[in-house]
């Protein structure tokens, strides 16, 4: 159904809901020029995003370790998949760090340099370095990461036998 000209014209002059500034002003117009007060607090969101990137990986920590507790302490499927997934997964993001942070770059000159963001992005690294521990943690508590001296006993080398026998 299409709207005639005089249905519009009567709804035109409803005035606006309550709260709601009238149409013409909420627009903004084509000759508007960012402000500085605009580009600050664009530049300010900016920041703020690149702070919520930094920090996901830590906010995602919790429920990695809810994970890994639910899959339980034997050598299965399911839980070398989540232990799989804790080991890789701060190496790929690492790797992929300045294309990660290169939205948030303050000047457009450089983004994917590693000196912009510094701070946030040592974070970023921090914060998958201890997703990385948590996999670790997970693989010694099932028994995958050689941490005794019996686990290292096929390099040792045995000497020759300090007694002799003269019979």
């Amino acid at each position: 159904m299409s709207v005639t000209k005089v249905e519009y014209s009567k709804w035109k002059s409803l005035p606006p809901p309550p709260g709601f500034a009238p149409l013409s002003t909420t627009r903004p117009s084509s000759k508007a020029v960012n402000t500085p007060r605009q580009a600050d607090s664009y530049a300010a969101i900016k920041v703020k995003r690149a702070w919520d990137l930094a920090m996901s990986p830590a906010k995602s920590l919790p429920m990695q370790a809810f994970m890994l507790y639910m899959s339980g302490g034997g050598v299965q499927i399911f839980s070398m998949g989540i232990v799989f997934m804790l080991l890789f997964s701060p190496f790929k993001n690492v790797a992929a760090i300045n294309t990660a942070f290169a939205p948030f770059a303050p000047s457009p000159s450089s983004p994917k340099s590693f000196n912009t963001l510094f701070i946030q992005k040592i974070v970023y690294i921090l914060a998958n370095l201890t997703t990385l521990a948590l996999g670790l943690y997970k693989c010694n508590s099932m028994g995958l990461l050689p941490m005794g001296t019996g686990d290292w006993l096929a390099f040792e080398t045995r000497g020759p036998s300090p007694e002799i026998s003269l019979h």
